[in-house]
């Protein structure tokens, strides 16, 4: 008798522990668990931890909830603006509703993968070649509207939308790069042009005060020299302006002011002594020529 209860005791242990086996589940942290009794959806979300189900009637389906990271394949299509581009992106969502992810859509994230590659498809359609290139942040926020309004319905919230990498034709590559370059001269010659009207602004205002100063003139032209003959060369050519002429004229004691509108005469040049000597000596051969001439005799006439 007690050998019986013994038995039956350990076959009722056994299939306790069976039972428990089959109808204990963990739920890890990061899940959530949908139960499903003879085919109809409970209302009751099971949380992480352990929990038990009705084995045979029951099913749990455990939804993860972490974001997910979905790569969209490249697409290709035209911009607006007529230009041909290849276009990839990186969509970021979560699941908010796990009873909703599992009843209302086959597979969400085949769902979400096939709305992001038509969605990214419209946007290029939509958009022209530069804000494909520079103004991607309003570009990322249209796609997420446009992915997050049907996702919503499938319990599942789109984090972020980032478009990874542009990729243009050889041939549009090279023209953005010479019309870059163009723009970079053109930059370039403006600055240049602007350089030389502020430096002649500048130049006009210092022959101003060298104008109202002379002596500022010969003090510059001595810093010229200096700096020329730190560089050690054996040849110095000095300009010498006409204003410092001008100068060293009225700083010249005794000399007179001449007016502008009346010419100074001309001085004669001086004469070599070769050339007096030789005056000297033709005016002595003409007084001896003239002194010795004999005078002509007059005749009486006979008578």
């Amino acid at each position: 008798m007690i050998q019986e209860l013994v038995m039956a005791a350990a076959g009722a242990g056994a299939a306790a522990a069976v039972y428990v086996g089959a109808a204990a589940r963990v739920v890890k942290q990061y899940e959530r668990g949908v139960v499903f009794r003879f085919g109809r959806l409970r209302d009751d979300i099971r949380s992480p931890g352990f929990t038990m189900i009705v084995p045979l009637v029951e099913r749990l389906h455990k939804v993860n909830m972490q974001i997910v990271t979905m790569p969209v394949p490249a697409q290709e299509g035209i911009t607006r603006d007529n230009v041909t581009v290849r276009v990839d992106a990186v969509v970021y969502f979560k699941v908010v509703d796990a009873a909703d992810a599992l009843v209302r859509v086959e597979d969400y994230k085949f769902a979400v993968s096939q709305m992001a590659q038509t969605s990214l498809r419209s946007i290029i359609g939509k958009s022209d070649l530069d804000d494909l290139l520079s103004n991607r942040e309003k570009l990322n926020q249209g796609l997420e509207l446009m992915l997050d309004s049907p996702a919503m319905g499938w319990g599942v919230a789109i984090d972020r939308v980032e478009i990874k990498d542009v990729s243009l034709p050889e041939t549009m590559k090279r023209s953005m790069a010479r019309q870059a370059e163009a723009d970079r001269e053109r930059r370039a010659r403006v600055i240049n042009a602007d350089a030389e009207l502020q430096a002649s602004k500048k130049l006009s205002e210092a022959a101003g005060v060298m104008s109202d100063q002379p002596a500022a003139l010969q003090l510059r032209l001595l810093q010229t020299v200096m700096a020329v003959s730190a560089e050690k060369n054996s040849t110095l050519v000095l300009p010498i302006p006409v204003e410092l002429l001008r100068f060293l004229e009225r700083a010249t004691p005794g000399a007179e002011q001449v007016p502008s509108s009346a010419a100074a005469p001309t001085p004669p040049p001086p004469l070599s002594e070769a050339y007096l000597q030789g005056r000297a000596a033709a005016e002595e051969a003409i007084e001896d020529l003239t002194g010795s001439s004999v005078e002509p005799t007059h005749r009486e006439p006979d008578h």
